[in-house]
């Protein structure tokens, strides 16, 4: 027995070992694909990685369970995800800021009317003019004037705005990609529950299993036919798997818990989940048509892509700050004691002004942004070969989890029938149930792995299609056959 205690400890620790696969597949996807541009839009932060597994509660929970689709749990992830959610605030603050830069190269025009009366002790004032009237007034007067202001050329203003558009584009851009990180976030936790589920299932056999030999240990050892050895072996091997199975079921309503968290399902809310892990062999694709399209559809590379070209009309702004500006200014009104009384009065002037001794300020202000260039070009560089990255990898991913899986199953089947075998033996009284509880073993490990493997290989699957940037076309990629 004490030969296969690691084995024992390997097998509990596999449904946790599943949520470290779980974090290990999804977080570099969403942690690499923040792109907003918080700098640009004045945010002292934005949507993180920890925002996807978040969410805004929608509801109140009731009695009646809900049965949940991997279909419904993700447009409840469109809806309520935290991270889609920040999104698209981002695109709200984005959509502001192209307005507010907008409005600099427009004309300004205001309109006031005013109506004064006043009186004046010319005495206070230190005013003292033989038989002239130390008061006067009251008098008063009225004036309606129209005002303009108008900078008729002014570039940096301009580039200014230009940069705002393409972050207000990145920001969009930012919006679409995060859809595909839900689904992959969304799908990750329910297929995560469901390999769970599975799990929970073979444990619940096993143990029944495993009470079926430690009745006929218990029996034979009463009948006098078996030593007390093989009850102890078998009521240590029953106890094993209980625990295993509490452990198991602990984290399956963990998990649950985490799923419902994602989707903004009150987390008081029981729901069970209808769909099962799918599996279907992936036919081989072309690498390079593969990569060439990522590059095409991921949204979060053309994110940054937008985010390059604000900072360089950014840069070009803070160049232009040298140059001189135009701008106009007017006003025409009707002043006098009263409406009746009044005439029109106005003036005009035009302004041409460039900056002379602020040379050391406009050189410090343009090598910072120049460097804020710089930075978001070096990252672009570096997300384009993570493009490639992603796809190649989740290919691998996907290959080796469908061998892992086909391999897994076959095994399922042998340690079955081998579990069969020792248990007739045993039943027959050739052997002890040294080979039973061995068996045992082998098949809660074999049922582990398949559990495991089938899991990795759905969860790449969806890794693939986040990685082409068709993340909304899922279902495609889970039921893919050759």
């Amino acid at each position: 027995m004490s030969v296969d205690n690691s084995e024992k400890n390997s097998e509990s620790f596999c449904a946790r070992a599943l949520l470290a696969l779980s974090l290990s597949a999804a977080l570099p996807l969403i942690a690499g694909a923040q792109n907003i541009p918080t700098q640009a839009l004045g945010q002292s932060s934005g949507p993180t990685a920890q925002s996807f597994q978040g969410s805004v509660t929608q509801g109140e929970a009731s009695a009646q369970p809900v049965d949940l689709s991997l279909d419904d749990a993700i447009q409840r992830g469109l809806k309520n995800n935290l991270g889609i959610i920040l999104n698209g605030t981002q695109v709200s603050a984005a959509r502001g800021q192209r307005l507010s830069s907008l409005q600099a190269l427009l004309p300004e025009v205001d309109f006031k009317a005013q109506e004064s009366v006043a009186q004046v002790d010319l005495a206070a004032e230190g005013l003292r003019i033989p038989g002239f009237p130390t008061i006067i007034g009251p008098f008063g007067y009225t004036d309606l004037r129209a005002t303009l202001s108008w900078s008729l050329v002014d570039i940096p203003s301009l580039r200014n705005y230009l940069a705002a558009r393409h972050n207000f584009a990145s920001a969009q851009l930012s919006l679409q990609d995060a859809r595909d990180l839900v689904v992959l976030t969304v799908g990750n936790a329910y297929l995560l529950v469901v390999a769970d589920d599975a799990l929970v299932g073979s444990l619940q056999a096993q143990v029944a299993t495993s009470k079926i030999s430690l009745d006929q240990a218990v029996a034979n050892h009463q009948a006098g036919t078996a030593p007390l050895l093989d009850e102890l072996r078998a009521r240590v091997d029953y106890q094993s798997l209980e625990q295993q199975l509490i452990s198991a079921q602990n984290g399956l309503e963990k998990d649950k818990l985490a799923l419902a968290r994602t989707i903004g399902l009150p987390l008081a809310q029981k729901f069970n989940l209808t769909d099962k892990a799918p599996y279907a062999a992936f036919d081989q694709i072309d690498i390079d048509k593969a990569i060439h399209d990522a590059h095409l559809n991921r949204k979060d590379l053309a994110a940054m892509i937008e985010q390059t070209k604000a900072l360089e009309e950014q840069r070009k702004a803070k160049t232009d700050d040298r140059l001189p500006k135009v701008a106009f200014s007017g006003d025409y009104g009707d002043i006098g004691v009263n409406v009746r009384h009044s005439h029109g009065t106005g003036d005009a002037q035009g302004t041409l002004s460039a900056p002379l001794f602020e040379e050391f300020g406009l050189r410090g202000e343009a090598q910072i942004a120049q460097a804020q260039l710089d930075t978001d070009k070096a990252q672009l560089s570096d997300l384009n070969a993570q493009v490639d990255a992603d796809v190649r990898d989740a290919l691998l991913d996907i290959a080796s989890a469908q061998k892992q899986v086909e391999v897994s199953r076959s095994s399922v089947d042998l340690a079955n029938e081998a579990l069969s075998e020792a248990q007739q033996r045993y039943a027959n009284g050739v052997s002890d149930n040294l080979a039973v509880s061995q068996a045992e073993q082998s098949v809660a490990q074999a049922n582990n792995q398949y559990v495991a493997s089938l899991y990795r290989h759905n969860i790449a699957k969806l890794s693939l299609a986040r990685a082409l940037g068709a993340g909304q076309n899922y279902r495609n990629y889970l039921q893919r056959n050759p």
